[in-house]
């Protein structure tokens, strides 16, 4: 147990916001099993409550909640806890957004799935070093499908504009979203 809360200073507060409650409930304790004092929120609004209450020492955010946009979260942890280091995740990655988070206050940002070692090395990695990479990375397919499907529910699941969006034939697309997930 030593060993795990090794990099971890004398305040071990996290805060965890995700809506997605079993993900939620896993995370929650894997980090405790590695020392940290965890309180967890499934929503904006519970999250930046925690928040101006009790500031976290350290936070992990979903980027897209139910009630709203987790960056609001990390906004309010940045003004009241500016030494809180911060980890966004989200299940759409983009740069975009991972320029947005970083600009706000998070110290980095994973995409989905990220477990819970991704996240403890993230939340604990040095500032000037990088943190190591992943075990098991998506592949190049899986990344392409991730985005695919991003843009199909961006679209409303209209295959004729998320074809025009994606610059693709419609064909290849409906092919596309028949088959299963790549690995």
């Amino acid at each position: 147990m030593a060993e795990d809360m090794q990099g971890i200073g004398e305040d071990r507060t996290l805060l965890l916001v995700d809506d997605d409650e079993p993900f939620l409930k896993r995370l929650a304790k894997a980090m405790e099993r590695r020392g940290f004092e965890v309180e967890t929120a499934d929503s904006v609004a519970a999250g930046r409550a925690i928040a101006t209450a009790r500031p976290p020492a350290y936070a992990v955010c979903d980027l897209r909640l139910e009630d709203g946009n987790g960056l609001d979260v990390v906004e309010v942890i940045r003004e009241k806890r500016p030494d809180s280091r911060i980890v966004v995740l989200t299940g759409y990655g983009a740069i975009a957004t991972a320029v947005a988070a970083v600009k706000i206050g998070a110290t980095d940002y994973l995409s989905k799935p990220a477990d819970a070692t991704d996240i403890t090395n993230a939340l604990l990695a040095n500032g000037s070093e990088l943190p190591p990479p992943p075990d098991n990375p998506m592949s190049a397919d899986r990344v392409r499908w991730e985005h695919i499907q991003r843009v199909y529910e961006l679209c409303d699941r209209n295959v004729s504009e998320t074809a025009r969006r994606l610059n693709m034939h419609r064909r290849t697309l409906q092919r596309i979203l028949a088959k299963r997930s790549p690995r």
